[in-house]
């Protein structure tokens, strides 16, 4: 039976085995080569922060509320990064085709069926390594903050957090024509982010913080800009304090719990800047139609195809699904060791 990728408790994950499911008409079967981990949702799901654990998510309010949790341990199949070849399309399909190799969302699963009409978007690019194919999303989360944040030729955006998000927005950033501060505390993701095209990196854990570092390059007035991306509440503090006078927050991050840290009393009520949120759940409002989650994958996928977005260098570990366990180990607990962790499938080409 195919492999699935199961949290079973706080801190507790394996695999299991799950039906292979029918192929019904429209639909398409993929058997998975690769599968990456998001450091940042799925480490919620591991550690048990994740708010769908504790608590009800009503999608018609779209309100959180108490009651039975969205989703109980056991969970299987989360993951939303994944390549894999096309192994049988249903007779009404004419694209994809058996022999294909896609990228999409199916969660950590050695097999799964979906859609056609959606398949048939997700061709990986011609040159591109399948391996590469598993930063799509993440890329599109990247994308989406750069989006919000409204980047103009000439200014100067603090991006705090250097993870493979970071560095990806790092990297839009610049090919948007803007300058970044990349603000990381982890001296080889500060390394990584100058390659990535930040004018330099700061430490957050500075004197004054890091808003004091981006005045400091900033002639003092502050960054146009800030995109938030760590998840930590008092890094979006500092972010806050960061930015000039009107200046904009993106909200990119997936925060957990209480606010600690986080002081809306001081430079954002003084200062009256904006925080927005980015989920890639949507696009901006003021960009209308034009934009949406199939663009955004697109668009990025193109960057990796044309060479302008070169991800190879955020790969630190491809490893056996069967020692998934030690991969979230890893993430969980020695951070500064690991970016992009891939988890290979039994069907991936030698």
């Amino acid at each position: 039976m195919p492999l699935v990728v199961q949290f079973t408790g706080t801190r507790q994950v394996g695999v299991a085995d799950e039906p292979s499911p029918p192929l019904g008409a429209g639909q398409v079967r993929i058997a998975t080569w690769y599968s990456g981990i998001s450091a940042g949702t799925e480490l919620t799901a591991y550690r048990g922060s994740n708010p769908y654990l504790t608590k009800t998510w009503d999608a018609g309010a779209r309100l959180f509320v108490d009651g039975s949790p969205s989703f109980s341990y056991p969970v299987s199949g989360w993951g939303y990064q994944e390549v894999g070849q096309v192994t049988e399309a249903a007779p009404d399909v004419s694209s994809p085709r058996v022999g294909d190799v896609v990228y999409g969302i199916w969660g950590h699963r050695a097999e799964s069926v979906v859609p056609a009409a959606i398949a048939a978007h997700r061709l990986l690019p011609e040159g591109v390594s399948p391996l590469h194919g598993v930063f799509a999303r993440v890329g599109a989360i990247a994308l989406n903050a750069v989006l919000a944040a409204d980047v103009h030729l000439g200014e100067h955006l603090a991006v705090f957090g250097q993870g493979v998000i970071g560095l990806l927005a790092t990297r839009l950033t610049t090919l948007n024509g803007g300058t970044v501060t990349a603000v990381e505390g982890m001296a080889d993701r500060a390394a990584l982010a100058s390659r990535f095209g930040a004018a330099q990196a700061v430490r957050p854990n500075v004197a004054g913080g890091a808003a004091a570092e981006v005045r400091r390059v900033t002639d003092g007035v502050g960054a146009d800009t800030a995109i938030e991306l760590s998840g930590n509440y008092r890094a979006l503090h500092e972010a806050v304090r960061s930015v000039r006078p009107a200046g904009r927050v993106v909200a990119a991050g997936f925060y957990q719990g209480e606010g600690d840290g986080l002081r809306l009393g001081e430079e954002f009520h003084h200062n009256r800047v904006e925080i927005v949120a980015s989920q890639i759940g949507g696009t901006p409002g003021a960009l209308g139609d034009r934009w949406n989650h199939d663009r955004l994958l697109r668009v990025f996928m193109s960057l990796v195809a044309d060479g302008r977005m070169g991800v190879g260098p955020l790969v630190s570990h491809v490893v056996p699904v069967t020692e998934v366990a030690s991969a979230f180990a890893l993430l969980d607990e020695r951070p500064a060791e690991a970016l992009q962790v891939v988890l290979r499938f039994p069907a991936a080409p030698e």
